[in-house]
């Protein structure tokens, strides 16, 4: 008797794209910030608020539109980034809806300006505008490697983005606005997607030449002289920055977030250590002789002092919220982070939180942003092309740096920079922004899950015949 087999090729095994889990995971977002806006009313008016199903309805349109898309066009992404950003933004709506309705705010406000307006319902407005941006991404950037080809047109448009804040007025002290009319723009939150797509098109063809040292010294690999040239043209750009437009925020992300990348591409601690100690020569070379510098480092050094208090309460207002919060803090609408006057809904928006939700709540809202960078950083581990490695490591680095900037900043263990705390705070560019970063990572995330297409027949695979007595 003769069997008669065919040999053929096994593909590989679908990989599972995770989708009902991201939308699990979208509901529970969406139901923690109604829940939260709940609370808020009922802390303050002892009832439901009146637009509380009109909030749930639409985080639930915004949520569900964002989740239809991925599901669409990048269906093996990440599943948590989108539902982690969704919370962070409806949290942030929550705390300045919450920060409106504070009669200290209204009454400066009126003081003032003659007149009150809300920043709420702006907030939600910039936070659909965000969301169509993230479509936009994902619907028009089908691969992340496109970008590639925009290496130095990148580069060449965020020093554009950079450089125009030196011809309008400073605003609080530090020109980082540009002024459209009745609309304000902060152009270096999309400067730092511009320049970690530049740093990583230019680290990938680089990295060879920047990973050869000259000498070994204490342990360290020393980088040749003709090397030192790109870190120092960076170095020179941050510390531009701070001397023109007074934007320690910015010129921090910028350098650090390239030393950063520098050191991921080359795997060489001694960049680190370079980019350390010119970060710390350039502060304190700017500090010593720029009033605005000058004045956010005695701030920081001394933020009790008189001519401090004099000057600005805002970081003593911020520190007293931050003690008063205690553990479990005083609860959500209960607390006095109003004081600090309209910085409370923006890069001082953590005191509001550490008050009211206490070290709990700090630690949440800090794990949550820890979260997205470590799904960026694992995004990158996961990327099967050098430019996604980097530009993921990048994406992930400068937000990350950015929590640090600000956080350290309402917290005194740096100097405060002005910058805003993404999704949380109100500001419109930094929404925009950071939802077009949230929409790169998940396109670079579903080319790295996505299952390899399984190998073609080979053209010799013939049949075989088994011949049984």
């Amino acid at each position: 008797m003769s069997v008669v087999t065919n040999t053929t090729t096994i593909g590989a095994i679908d990989a599972p794209s995770r989708r009902n889990t991201e939308l699990m995971m979208m509901g529970f977002a969406i139901a923690i910030s109604v829940f939260a806006y709940a609370n808020v009313g009922l802390a303050i008016d002892g009832k439901l608020p009146s637009g509380m199903f009109g909030y749930g309805a639409g985080l639930i349109l915004l949520g569900g539109v964002a989740h239809l898309v991925v599901r669409k066009f990048a269906p093996y992404a990440d599943p948590l980034l989108l539902p982690l950003a969704t919370l962070l933004n409806g949290l942030g709506l929550v705390l300045i809806w919450r920060l409106d309705q504070s009669q200290r705010l209204i009454q400066r406000a009126e003081y003032l300006y003659g007149e009150y307006s809300p920043d709420a319902p702006k907030q939600l407005l910039y936070s659909a505008i965000g969301v169509a941006f993230f479509v936009a991404v994902l619907v028009i950037l089908k691969d992340h490697r496109i970008l590639q080809r925009y290496t130095y047109i990148s580069m060449a448009v965020a020093l554009v983005l950079l450089i125009l804040p030196m011809f309008f007025p400073a605003v609080n002290g530090a020109k980082i606005w540009i002024s459209l009319g009745p609309f304000t723009i902060q152009p270096g939150e999309f400067a730092k997607i511009l320049i970690a797509v530049f740093f990583s098109g230019y680290l990938m063809v680089k990295r060879d030449a920047l990973a050869l040292a000259s000498r070994r010294f204490m342990g360290m690999y020393l980088p040749r002289g003709r090397d030192l040239g790109p870190i120092i043209t960076i170095w020179a750009l941050s510390i531009l920055i701070l001397v023109f437009e007074t934007d320690l925020g910015t010129s921090l992300l910028f350098f650090g977030l390239f030393v950063v990348m520098l050191y991921v591409a080359t795997e060489r601690t001694s960049w680190i250590v370079f980019g350390l100690l010119m970060s710390a020569v350039g502060a304190v070379g700017v500090a010593s002789f720029e009033p605005h510098v000058q004045s956010r480092v005695n701030a920081w050094l001394d933020p009790f002092a008189k001519a401090t208090m004099e000057q600005s309460d805002q970081i003593a207002q911020s520190l007293m919220a931050f003690g008063s919060g205690g553990t479990l803090g005083t609860g959500l609408g209960q607390g006095h982070s109003d004081l600090i006057m309209f910085a409370a809904n923006a890069d001082f928006i953590l005191s509001t939180v550490a008050e009211e939700l206490g070290l709990a709540g700090m630690m949440a809202i800090l794990l949550i942003y820890g979260l997205i960078v470590e799904r960026g950083v694992r995004t990158a581990l996961a990327a099967r092309d050098p430019f996604g490695k980097l530009l993921a490591i990048g994406l992930s680095g400068a937000f990350a740096i950015q929590i640090f900037v600000v956080a350290g900043g309402v917290m005194g263990l740096i100097p405060l920079s002005g910058m805003t705390m993404p999704f949380l705070a109100y500001g419109g560019s930094s929404v925009l922004a950071n939802w077009a970063l949230i929409a790169i990572l998940i396109r670079i995330s579903d080319t790295a899950r996505r299952p390899a297409p399984a190998p073609a027949p080979s053209p010799d695979a013939e049949m075989t015949q088994v011949v049984r007595p």
